[in-house]
């Protein structure tokens, strides 16, 4: 892995995405929104985890965030192997899900593909973190994850997606996360 896609200042703040294997469309239920949505809101309340972005795509996850305990590759690695776990045990037990079998071979034939991985591999393993340096580069890496499903053509403007801190920079909308002021 290149040592540019690594956390090198601890306590500053990241823009990361990373993306389930085969960027499979896994967050097209509610019940998998919600366990990432809760699973950001326990590393907030639990953590140290201070978030100022985030928005949760149907394959992908974008973060703008700081570790307070100066642990953002620990942080990341626990809500990553937490999230894993959870929603491949939610996607098992679904009897509605009807891609189930199909999810559950293509996690499979990713675990098989890596040697660390005993069985499903949910998430792909690079992250690839950004140091936010700056308020223009902050600036633009919240634009870019609010943009992000305009540019999918989900919704006209950022704030109608339910799953993004752009509701939280809005007066008008009900927020389902929430997120931290201070950069």
């Amino acid at each position: 892995m290149s040592r540019k896609y690594k956390f090198h200042e601890k306590d500053g703040a990241y823009f990361i995405s990373f993306a389930t294997v085969f960027w499979i469309d896994v967050f097209t239920r509610i019940e998998y929104f919600d366990i990432v949505i809760n699973a950001l809101d326990y590393c907030r309340k639990n953590k140290g985890m201070s978030i100022f972005g985030y928005c949760i795509m149907p394959s992908h996850i974008h973060l703008l965030f700081r570790s307070e305990k100066g642990e953002p590759s620990e942080l990341i690695r626990d809500f990553k192997g937490f999230t894993s776990r959870t929603l491949l045990k939610s996607i098992e037990e679904n009897s509605r899900e009807s891609r189930r079998e199909w999810l559950l071979w293509m996690f499979e034939k990713a675990g098989k593909n890596n040697s660390n991985v005993k069985r499903y591999q949910f998430w792909q393993q690079h992250n690839k973190p950004i140091e936010v340096w700056s308020l223009k580069v902050f600036e633009q890496k919240l634009n870019y994850i609010h943009q992000n499903p305009v540019e999918n053509g989900f919704v006209v403007n950022p704030w109608e997606w339910k799953y993004s801190s752009a509701r939280n920079y809005c007066d008008d909308y009900q927020e389902v996360l929430e997120i931290d002021a201070n950069v």
